[in-house]
């Protein structure tokens, strides 16, 4: 009963979320708590949620701390120089604007952190798309799939975790698997570049006015001289705002530059040469005007010592996280902001995206509560052990790889690999099958596992981005899913996950 129960609630969470019947915050409470009722919880069930909460405090307030620290260093214009330099590289070219995102976060992902991962590659490539009219669900797909391939690094997490849940040391499980990282990566780009090939694609299909029909898409932005042109924008009634908005033309048509043409609607786009300049209207109402009232120029090589500070001390890890973030939004938003009623303001325009983030990692609670006060997790794990047939037994580490993929997904890592791989390697030692290649098999799925709703740093992504979680699960989970699959099967042909 408790197999079935925990494998329906899963289910029935995830079509509420790809489906959009309900938000996920709302589905984390109250599909759990249904099925947490019907499984005997009784009033038991809030003692549940609340251990499990408590465990979850400290990783809130990083993310809390976190999104009104890099959202400051935003406002303030720390991040522009960097943007400007990425659009001079790429230029105006979907396909190597998503191709660059992948190589960021691939890059930023050496420091082992998803959250630090996507808050900076969020924070350099968002007003990119937003620019360009690309979707940010492109963004949280590529930084997923970056992010999660890198994942299986010794120092980020589950690498260790399997290692010492079957006591072996660190490096004898991760180096053998180091071809599988290489080619996991080669795919991320590959799938990366086609997507950039889409939205090439979709803008010129969606948006003629811009893009028009030329063979390369930055040809569209020919600064006046025919070809695409570009339209000058204003903020007049029919503008579209918001803190990553864009802005768009009133109701009537407005003047621009020679060669340009007006109209209702007509999102602002210009060339590459023109967008860096400090005078570029483009960047109006988004999280890049050139003239926005936060801007603090002056302090920018405050602002950037302060981050290597805040940075490096996340990479020593001599200081809780959470402390961390709490020290430098504070010290930042004291000499940024002055004024008490300017930090106030600060606080007030990143409320939105810290109730995002936040409520779901407190909802998430709810869920892992349920799964592990209930025993239904205990029971899915027993019970997939118990259907694997004996003539598949030199297969366990196989098997165990194929099943790290949804496994980890609707558990925690260490749920996974202190509860469930003990008990498979046990059973994989019958056959010939070693601790270590069962180790290495079991990190193949974490690509998948970086999408659950139950990893903190993922929610950040898409509160960041503004992207519905199930919008994302849509684009990214199949691309994980063989991504996942991929890697397994490197392993195998290396010799680095064996057969007994």
């Amino acid at each position: 009963m408790l197999v079935l129960l925990g494998f329906a609630m899963i289910a029935v969470f995830m079509v509420l979320i790809m489906t959009k019947k309900l938000t996920p915050v709302l589905a984390l409470i109250i599909v759990p708590t249904i099925f947490g009722l019907f499984a005997g919880a009784g009033l038991g069930i809030g003692p549940m949620v609340m251990d499990s909460m408590k465990s979850m405090t400290s990783t809130a307030a990083l993310l809390m701390f976190a999104i009104i620290y890099f959202g400051l260093m935003i406002d303030v214009g720390l991040f522009d120089p960097l943007v400007k330099f990425i659009l001079r590289k790429l230029g105006n070219d979907p396909a190597k604007v998503v191709l660059g995102t992948a190589i960021l976060a691939a890059a930023v992902s050496l420091d082992g952190d998803g959250s630090t991962t996507f808050i900076l590659t969020t924070a350099a490539m968002l007003p990119v798309y937003l620019r360009l009219k690309m979707s940010p669900v492109v963004l949280t797909c590529v930084a997923g799939l970056a992010n999660g391939t890198m994942n299986i690094l010794p120092w980020g997490g589950p690498t260790a975790r399997a290692a010492t849940a079957l006591h072996l040391d660190v490096n004898d499980v991760f180096v053998p698997m180091v071809p599988s990282l290489v080619v996991g990566l080669i795919v991320v780009l590959v799938f990366s570049w086609l997507l950039g090939l889409q939205e090439r694609n979709r803008l010129r299909a969606t948006a003629p006015e811009i893009w028009g029909e030329v063979a390369d898409p930055s040809e569209a932005f020919d600064g006046g001289n025919g070809r695409g042109g570009s339209v000058a924008g204003g903020t007049g009634p029919g503008s579209a705002k918001g803190r990553f908005g864009f802005g768009r033309t009133g109701s009537t048509p407005t003047a621009g530059k020679p060669g340009t043409g007006g109209g209702a609607g007509v999102v602002v786009l210009e060339r590459t040469e023109e967008l860096v300049d400090e005078h570029d209207t483009a960047m109006a109402d988004t999280a890049l005007d050139p003239n926005r009232a936060t801007l603090r120029p002056k302090l920018f090589w405050f602002n950037l010592a302060l981050t290597v500070a805040v940075m490096v001390t996340l990479v020593a890890n001599i200081i809780p996280l959470p402390f961390v973030f709490m020290v430098g939004s504070a010290v930042a938003l004291l000499v940024n902001f002055p004024k008490v009623k300017d930090q106030g303001a600060q606080l007030i325009a990143h409320a939105p995206s810290i109730v995002a983030v936040v409520s779901m990692v407190m909802a998430a609670a709810v869920l892992t509560g349920v799964l592990n006060g209930t025993g239904m997790v205990k029971a899915m794990s027993e019970w997939l052990v118990q259907i694997i047939p004996a003539d598949m037994g030199p297969f366990m580490a196989v098997i165990t790889g194929v099943l790290s993929i949804p496994m980890t997904f609707f558990m925690s890592n260490d749920a996974f690999y202190f509860g469930v791989l003990p008990v498979l390697s046990e059973t994989a030692a019958h056959y010939g099958v070693g601790a270590a290649d069962m180790a290495r098999a079991s990190i193949t799925g974490q690509p998948f596992h970086l999408q659950s709703p139950l990893v903190p740093a993922i929610l950040l992504l898409v509160s960041l981005a503004k992207v519905d979680l199930g919008d994302h699960h849509k684009k990214v989970l199949w691309r994980t899913a063989v991504i996942s699959l991929v890697m397994l099967a490197v392993g195998v042909l290396t010799g680095a996950i064996g057969i007994g």
